[in-house]
């Protein structure tokens, strides 16, 4: 018989993920509304969609396909790449999702025991991805007060004083889950340090899209950096899972040891989803963002529910799809207020304790039409209203 403790330290000793968590917590609760899940409300293009559909008894669906993903596929986002996100020099691989690309990327690069940077409030699962394959000497920078853009003389004196020098620094642009958009200078900044000191850079690049108030979204390119991209929330993809890695193809083995670890993992990404995906892409980018203007509102609402907790306390909404708030001093359990908002008031959030930053929570404004959002909407700010007003009455 086994025993708990033959069990492998590396899952042990990893978080356990906090959409289990919150799942567990909203199936116990009637009636509650989810301002949780990073989401998005609507599904893949119906022409796309159709165009799968006759896909399914083809055979070639139900086979294997190439490890690093369909060849037209791949055509496919090289171009992509060239045109939308100025990036000339990158291979591509397909997998299943961008969370199954963070994995490959780590499995390819470090080792364990080695050490590498992240930035509060970090991303959940890439910190969980680092702990689970033996990476626990990860250190987690400062991001500016009122910005929450990472701090970049915290990293170039830590990349100096770190022996030996760290394997990787990994940013979300725009930031899950703070919301935020790192701008094209900073993001350049950061990409110089870690190239001086010998480290790689690796940018999740999911919510390429999801920009707002003119913003508009760059991607870097060199051989010290890695990208990744999603169709999970572009395309409304989000269960058919499929993600992809740009790799610098000028790095001497990066493709053979990349190949490995996919080909020990998912072999390929689903073959229907990469259809999907493929016909997803044809609908050009205006798709999408077509889509993303409608969350524009959703943002308002959620901004006006969390007004009780003070304007200086919500940050976020410049990228992705969420925002990022503080909490009243005295609530440094945040997953406590998590629950009694669950509880008392119908409405789940994310905990920011998940994301490196107790006190804090997640909104997600990206999951719900704006009627179910301005009904969630006002749950939260009724919740907000009594935890500020009188405390967590039960």
């Amino acid at each position: 018989m086994g025993s708990y403790g033959m069990l492998a330290k590396r899952a042990v000793l990893t978080n356990t993920p906090v959409m289990v968590q919150i799942q567990e917590l909203i199936r116990g609760v009637k009636d509650c509304v989810s301002l949780a899940q990073g989401v998005v409300y609507w599904q893949p293009p119906k022409q796309a969609l159709e165009k799968v559909q006759e896909l399914v008894w083809e055979p070639s669906v139900s086979r294997y396909g190439a490890d690093e993903g369909l060849p037209e596929l791949r055509e496919a986002l090289l171009k992509k790449l060239r045109q939308e996100n100025n990036l000339n020099k990158s291979s591509v691989m397909v997998t299943a999702g961008a969370n199954q690309a963070f994995v490959n990327i780590v499995l390819t690069l470090c080792d364990a025991g080695d050490s590498v940077v992240m930035f509060a409030p970090y991303y959940f699962n890439s910190y969980m991805s680092f702990q689970m394959t033996g990476v626990t000497d990860i250190l987690v920078g400062p991001g500016d007060p009122q910005t929450l853009y990472p701090d970049a003389d915290w990293l170039e004196k830590t990349l100096l004083q770190t022996k030996p020098t760290p394997k990787l620094v990994s940013v979300v642009n725009p930031g899950n889950p703070s919301g935020t958009y790192i701008p094209e200078p900073l993001l350049q900044r950061i990409s110089e340090i870690c190239k001086n000191a010998g480290c790689w850079l690796v940018i999740d690049n999911t919510y390429e899209y999801f920009m707002y108030d003119g913003r508009k979204h760059a991607c870097l390119e060199d051989n010290h950096i890695v990208n990744i991209f999603s169709f999970s929330k572009a395309y409304g993809m989000m269960g058919w899972r499929v993600g992809y890695i740009a790799f610098p193809s000028e790095v001497e083995g990066f493709a053979a040891q990349l190949l490995k670890v996919q080909d020990n993992i998912p072999i390929c990404a689903s073959i229907i989803s990469q259809r999907l995906a493929l016909h997803s892409l044809e609908m050009g980018p205006t798709w999408v963002t077509d889509k993303v203007k409608d969350l524009v509102k959703n943002r308002e609402l959620l901004l006006e529910a969390l007004s009780p907790l003070g304007k200086e306390s919500v940050k976020g909404g410049e990228g992705a799809i969420y925002l990022w708030a503080k909490l009243p001093e005295e609530y440094k359990d945040d997953f406590e207020v998590v629950r009694w908002l669950a509880k008392k008031h119908g409405v789940v959030l994310i905990p920011g304790c998940s994301s490196g930053c107790p006190g804090y929570v997640r909104i997600s404004f990206g999951g719900l039409v704006e009627d179910q959002c301005r009904f969630a909407s006002e749950r939260l700010k009724r919740g907000l209203e009594e935890l500020v007003s009188q405390g967590m009455v039960p």
